[in-house]
Formats: C-alpha cells, sequence, structure tokens
C-alpha cells in the first residue's frame, strides 16, 4: 500500500509545481492526475483482498479435494474427433493433392529463383 501515498505525494509536488512562476498547464493536468492514481491503487487493493478472501471460502476442506481428484474423469463419448486408423497418405484424393500442392510450391521456388538471377541449371555442381 506504498502506492497511495506516492501518488498523493506526487500529486501534491505536481500541484506546487503549478502555482511557481514556472508552472504550466501540464502541471495542473498532472496534480489532477496523481490523485485518480491513489484512488484506484487503493482499489484494487481492496479488490484483491476481497477476491481472495472469497476464494479461500470456495475451496473445499483438503481431505475432500483429495477424494475428488483420486478418482480419474471419463471423458463422454463423441467429446472428442474420432482418430483415424491409419495414415493420411491412404486417401488417394488427399495424397493426389499434397503431390500437387508440392508441385505448385517447387514451381513457385524455381520461378523465384529465376527472377533473382540464380538459375541453379547452369552452375558448375550441376554440370559435374
Amino acid at each position: 500500500m506504498v502506492a497511495a501515498p506516492a501518488c498523493l505525494g506526487l500529486g501534491w509536488w505536481q500541484w506546487e509545481r503549478f502555482e511557481s512562476a514556472s508552472g504550466t498547464g501540464q502541471n495542473l493536468g498532472y496534480a489532477l492526475q496523481w490523485p485518480l492514481f491513489a484512488a484506484f491503487a487503493v482499489f484494487a487493493y481492496f479488490r484483491f483482498v476481497r477476491l481472495e478472501t472469497e476464494a479461500t471460502e470456495d475451496q473445499p476442506a483438503p481431505q475432500a479435494r483429495r477424494a475428488k481428484t483420486a478418482a480419474p474423469h471419463e471423458i463422454p463419448a463423441g467429446i472428442l474427433p474420432e482418430r483415424p486408423s491409419a495414415t493420411r497418405e491412404q486417401d488417394p484424393v488427399l495424397a493426389e493433392y499434397n503431390r500437387y500442392l508440392a508441385e505448385l510450391h517447387a514451381a513457385d521456388i524455381d520461378e523465384k529463383v529465376r527472377a533473382a538471377g540464380l538459375d541453379t541449371g547452369t552452375t558448375e555442381r550441376s554440370a559435374g
């Protein structure tokens, strides 16, 4: 709970800066903002304390908690999708589509390599 007094102190400091000869409207704005930050810090502190209190009241006793977790939970049938019995490559339509996509990708890469002036067909390595 150090935040609230610190924010109020900063607000006071900004107010004094505003009242000084070199004070500006920006100092006034900050002088009005810092107390709001302090109020938020107090609100957040009490909110978190209340949430912690409610959380500890809602928890069952440790023995009851252990008894609940000891028994495994069953997943109802139909919630999870069925697992395929074999690999995806056994589906001929899917395999053909994957081959088509691989060819498109290879052609796209070759086109980009040629556009960059890096034609791999004329290298010494491929000639040897």
